[in-house]
């Protein structure tokens, strides 16, 4: 099914901010955050254990009131209408929020009770969330016998059992094993393409980079960068391109490096090494040059910037050192 057209933002945040009183005095969680989610996209929110992710996952979710800024959560406003979000969105933290002592259908029953469905459109509701995301098997079994990937599935299904036009997935597969979370990634993109807006917090590069259509960068309670992955590494350094050449790698160093396209270049050793904007489209020019100055190719290989660069450059950090 189609992405549906979404003619407003899922979330508008303009200088949203949340302080603590600590001992030494007034502390920032985070500040003055600005960030604009387009609907029925996955968006992720990127960043280390303690950035303020949750924060901010928390105050969007009207869990947690902003000291400061305003925003728009599906289509309503955050401070003066928390009731209409509340009914509007779907919300999943860390934390299992099942009860052990109950089945997963009694569950999935019980919270569309809660949320006004009479018990038939509960039960019906709560069948169709059991094939969606494969628990009919266990359905009928108490979810303290569920592994922790079934267990976060059925999560995300309490999550949508109102059908939110918008659901929040805080670090959802933290702690699950690959399968587990290949699943999960599945899931979430199959809810995408029916029209949910995902906003997911995670550490990980590799759930940010494989599943997200837009991210936003958070370090320290600020916003660092905002931007399709691609667009984020392209915008670091462009991609990196390493050229050997049979001989005179002077030359084919100042043969290169003021093309155009070429935004860096150096010589190591007898290697070139240059940053252009599109590896796979400036490869047959860097070829041509090279044939041109009468230069003999050895090796030329393309390789592309990862969202860890793009985290060193923005913070001066690597988010592999700060979230180990």
């Amino acid at each position: 099914m189609p992405t549906l057209a979404h003619p407003r933002p899922a979330i508008h945040a303009r200088g949203l901010r949340r302080a603590y009183r600590g001992r030494g005095g007034e502390v920032e969680a985070v500040s003055g955050l600005d960030l604009v989610v387009d609907g029925g996209a996955i968006f992720g929110l990127l960043g280390p254990n303690g950035a303020g992710k949750t924060t901010v996952m928390r105050m969007l979710a009207t869990l947690l009131p902003p000291t400061g800024g305003e925003a728009e959560v599906a289509g309503a406003d955050l401070r003066r209408e928390p009731g209409t979000v509340r009914r509007r969105i779907g919300y999943v933290g860390q934390k299992c929020g099942s009860d052990h002592s109950i089945s997963g259908r009694e569950e999935l029953v019980f919270q569309g009770l809660l949320y006004g469905l009479s018990r038939a459109r509960a039960e019906r509701r709560a069948e169709e969330l059991l094939v969606a995301f494969d628990l009919t098997h266990c359905a009928s079994r108490r979810t303290e016998t569920y592994s922790g990937g079934q267990r976060r599935r059925l999560d995300v299904a309490l999550g949508l059992v109102h059908q939110p036009s918008l659901l929040f997935l805080d670090e959802p597969t933290t702690g699950l094993d690959p399968q587990s979370r290949a699943h999960l990634w599945k899931e979430v993109r199959k809810l995408r393409d029916q029209g949910t807006t995902v906003f997911l917090t995670t550490h990980y590069l590799d759930e940010a980079d494989a599943l997200c259509d837009r991210l936003a960068i958070i370090d320290r309670g600020h916003t660092a960068a905002q931007g399709t992955p691609d667009e984020l590494k392209r915008n670091v350094s462009g991609d990196g391109v390493i050229v050997r050449v049979r001989e005179n790698p002077q030359l084919a160093l100042r043969t290169l490096a003021d093309l155009p396209f070429v935004r860096e270049s150096a010589l190591d050793g007898d290697t070139i090494r240059l940053y252009v904007d599109r590896g796979e489209e400036a490869a047959p020019h860097l070829l041509g040059e090279l044939r041109t100055a009468g230069l003999e190719l050895i090796t030329l290989s393309i390789s592309r910037p990862t969202l860890d660069d793009v985290f060193l450059h923005y913070t001066g950090r690597s988010l592999r050192d700060v979230a180990a």
